[in-house]
This record gives structure tokens, sequence and C-alpha cells, in this order.
């Protein structure tokens, strides 16, 4: 298994995975599809698949135009979610096959950024470290706005759902904004010293002009305050004026209060 990334717009990502057997490849929020086909050409891939994390259109709103350009792609998104050019609907459990079965890609309902929002956890048979394509749900160090959920989604989501994977899951999200998150996540924890190490080597890559991304589920749970909401030093930790009166005695509180300081926050 292989993963290209694909710098789109201003500051997404879309992804081509390919089974290197096979050559065949599947397309990740293949938001401006020339890009896509250009680099497939380049790579000698045929694309099979179209996966949409989310409805809106920096995300989405390539597919009309990659079906146009590949007849016959198929092309996956969320139940609950008005995807653009869907033409197979998935939920929570759904499993997707890709280069003859090599590469299995489990599909994983988090919610909260918007309602139908798919996470795509992706393995092959060979002894490589799984991958998982997370949208605007889990960013490196960071997590998406509430658009059309709930802290307690976020926390399932984020927590509960991204959190069993395995530790060493490579996370491959939708857009880099991994320095200013890191910087938030300072203010949170300015004693962590994990933060203050990825946010050195984080400003290094951006500066050659290269990517954050991947990071692991582990370093997540190292860096991320958002993924660290069930440490109780955390939930006592940073200077909410809500907290301090009401006391932020659960992670979905911290999480949520975290949320609205990130929501304000102008770094």
């Amino acid at each position: 298994m292989k993963i290209l990334h694909i710098p789109c717009l201003e500051d997404n990502y879309s992804y081509l995975i390919i089974d290197e057997g096979s050559k065949e490849a599947a397309a990740v929020d293949p938001v401006e599809p020339d890009k896509i086909l250009e680099a497939a050409n380049q790579h000698g891939l045929i694309l099979k698949l179209v996966l949409t994390t989310h409805h809106h259109w920096d995300h989405a709103g390539g597919n009309d135009k990659i079906k146009q350009l590949v007849p016959g792609i198929k092309v996956y998104g969320g139940s609950l979610d008005n995807v653009q050019g869907c033409t197979h609907l998935v939920q929570n459990g759904d499993n997707i096959s890709l280069g003859a079965s090599n590469i299995n890609i489990l599909s994983l309902h988090t919610p909260c950024h918007t309602r139908g929002h798919i996470s795509y956890y992706v393995t092959g048979k060979e002894e490589e470290n799984p991958a998982v394509f997370t949208g605007d749900t889990l960013f490196v160090a960071g997590c998406g706005k509430f658009f059309e959920g709930t802290a307690e989604q976020m926390y399932q989501s984020l927590c509960v759902t991204l959190g069993s994977l395995p530790k060493p899951t490579q996370v491959y999200c939708g857009h880099e904004y991994t320095v200013k998150n890191l910087q938030f996540a300072l203010t949170v924890e300015p004693d962590n010293e994990k933060i203050v190490q990825k946010l050195s080597w984080a400003q290094q890559q951006r500066q050659a002009n290269l990517p954050t991304i991947p990071s692991t589920i582990q370093d997540e749970f190292e860096t991320n305050p958002f993924m660290r909401v069930d440490i109780p030093e955390l939930q006592v930790l940073f200077p909410f004026s809500y907290c301090v009166k009401v006391g932020c005695q659960t992670p979905v509180e911290a999480l949520r209060n975290i949320r609205l300081q990130k929501d304000n926050w102008r770094g």
C-alpha cells in the first residue's frame, strides 16, 4: 500500500491510496480532479474509487467532474450526508475492497463536523502500518468545528472511535492546519514538551514546503488537546472563566470548552 499527498486549493489535501500490486487506486476527497488524474497518470494508476469524507464543497466538490473524467468510477459517501455525486452510500462498519481485496477500507462514522462524516480506516495484507483518513473530524493537533453536532459526538468520534485504532495508525487529515493547531495546543498545555518539539518540527516542514502529515494516533494522544481530555489534569489546567465558575469535571465538558476557546483564539 502506498499513499500520495495531493495539495489542493489553499490548504486542502486529497490523497491517492494505491494497491502497488494491481496499480488500482482510490482517491480521497478529490476536490481538484485534474490534479488527481495527473498524479494517477504519472504513476500509471487505475482510478477505481472515490472516498468522500463529508459533503462540504472543498471535499466533495470535485466528485461530479471526476465521474465525467473517469466513467464508471464508484463514489462513496456517508449515508447521512448529502454528498455531491455519490453513487454508493456507506455507514459505520461497511467495508470496501481495493486491488482484488489486497486493501480493505473500513468506514467509520465520525459525526460532529457534519452529521454523516465518514473516516476511512485502511489496512493492507502486508505487515505495514494502517492508515486512517479523517477529513475534517481529526486534524493534526486539532479537530473540526462543530457545525452539525455536539461535544458529546466529537468526544465519541475522536477519543472512542478513532482513539480505539492501533496507536501506530497513520492519520491523514483534510487540511494543513498543523502549525496553528500546535500553537494553540501550547496555550492549553504550555509545559507539554512533546507539543513544543512537534511545533518546532512542523515549522521546519512548512518552511521547506513539506507536509506535516501524516501524524499517528499515538502522536495525537500526546499532543492534541482534544484527544487528551480524559486526563484529569487537563480538565483543570486551562483558564476558562466558564470552567472556573462551574468546573470542567468531565472529558466532554473539557472538550467543549477547549473548542470554544479555539473558536475565539487569534494566534
